[in-house]
């Protein structure tokens, strides 16, 4: 019998397997002396983003209210895709989740509900900059095989809800309500041994349903093979140029005299999609070409993790606080102008925002009472549709 992969499973990660030792510790500790129903209420703040980022997108709030539902906490927070700036104009950290309870009935999750959020946040973030950056052109999810296969369903959600259109694996598909997407591998057209049999194979054997997108750059000249492959395959909806960099040269110009001789040749509405180490960068050097979307795999799968902690400022309902931390429950307010930040004790429907002076909206929302849910489950796509709407205001 094969031994088991080195994953967690769901009842591990609910039991509190997962958690760092230390929150096991403290837990025994709080029960012995009597302290295991103190109520309080922590706060989950970043003090800054990764990679000079003025902003991020919150990602991974559904995973968390799926780990707390039955807990006897309330949680709030701002909603799953809102993009947030980590301090307001006067250096305060944005809360964006608060949990209230008894610290033992929630602390033994700290490290999953960080590694919840944190993580999908930064995918999140890099996949909404790859996404600016392709200006409404098609951004695909490649990165499934330079990350571990056991958060191959998390990567794919971020990436989508961030706002790439596709996704690569079934598992990540299913999550989101899409189709995966993809062409083949190198592997199958040195396997048959020529460009012509792996696709006339894979036209013959491929659900017809499946979009003809054929990669053309295992072994013949870009231009030549694309022009092979339209007259190959009747339907054919477009080429994938994964052309490495010691033969790429000036992608931007291959991408143009690929498009130039698949028209003269009469294949003008054959796409072409372009990857191979993309990133937010490179996208937006060859976006201006004739190229009509791109595969993104490393740059976002490997997206700088969000540095978002957990801090307890109340206690019993009254403030408290580590060193370097603000006490006190706080509101987040974000300007739908400028998205500029603010943070108020108290809720504030007279708030202004300080940078360009509009009425700032309140953006947490009540998530968990007494732990049940009290917001509508949104979907993938509904909140892929809430990020895309806010990025149309964004820069990079």
């Amino acid at each position: 019998m094969a031994e088991r992969l080195f994953i967690a499973d769901e009842a591990e990660v609910r039991k509190g397997t997962t958690m760092d030792i230390y929150f096991e510790r403290t837990r025994r500790i709080l029960e012995a002396t009597g302290n295991d129903k103190v109520k309080v209420t922590a706060e989950f703040t970043s003090g800054g983003l990764p990679s000079g980022w003025p902003w991020a997108v919150f990602c991974g709030l559904e995973e968390v209210i799926r780990l707390m539902e039955g807990q006897p906490v309330d949680l709030y927070a701002i909603p799953e895709g809102t993009v947030f700036r980590a301090r307001d104009s006067a250096s305060v950290r944005v809360p964006l989740m608060n949990v209230s309870g008894a610290y033992c009935d929630f602390g033994i999750y700290e490290t999953a509900m960080l590694g919840m959020v944190c993580q999908p946040s930064g995918i999140a973030t890099a996949s909404a900059r790859v996404k600016i950056a392709a200006e409404g052109k098609s951004v695909l999810a490649f990165g499934n095989r330079r990350m571990h296969p056991g958060i191959a369903g998390v990567l794919d959600r971020s990436c989508y809800i961030g706002g790439c259109d596709g996704v690569s694996s079934r598992f990540g598909a299913d999550l989101t309500g899409t189709e995966p997407v993809g062409t083949v591998p190198h592997a199958l057209m040195l396997v048959m041994g020529s460009n012509e049999a792996a696709f006339r194979a894979f036209d013959e054997i491929i659900e017809p349903e499946v979009p003809r997108v054929m990669l053309i750059d295992t072994f013949e000249d870009e231009r030549a093979a694309a022009v092979a492959a339209a007259k190959l395959i009747k339907d054919l909806k477009g080429v994938r140029l994964d052309t490495p960099s010691s033969r790429r040269g000036n992608f931007k110009e291959l991408i143009n005299e690929v498009r130039w001789e698949l028209d003269v040749n009469g294949y003008k509405d054959v796409s072409i999609i372009a990857s191979g180490g993309l990133n937010e960068k490179t996208v937006a050097e060859i976006v201006h070409s004739a190229v009509s979307g791109f595969g993104v795999g490393t740059s976002i799968a490997n997206a700088p993790t969000l540095d978002i902690g957990m801090d307890i400022i109340e206690k019993d309902g009254k403030p408290i606080s580590k060193r370097g931390k603000f006490s006190g429950r706080k509101f987040p307010y974000r300007c739908p102008h400028c998205f500029a930040m603010a943070v108020s004790l108290s809720p504030d429907e007279h708030m202004k925002c300080a940078d360009c002076g509009t009425p700032m909206e309140m953006i947490e929302v009540p998530v968990l009472k007494n732990g049940k849910r009290v917001q509508k489950q949104r979907s993938p796509s509904e909140i892929r549709d809430y990020v895309l709407g806010q990025l149309k205001d964004l820069k990079l």
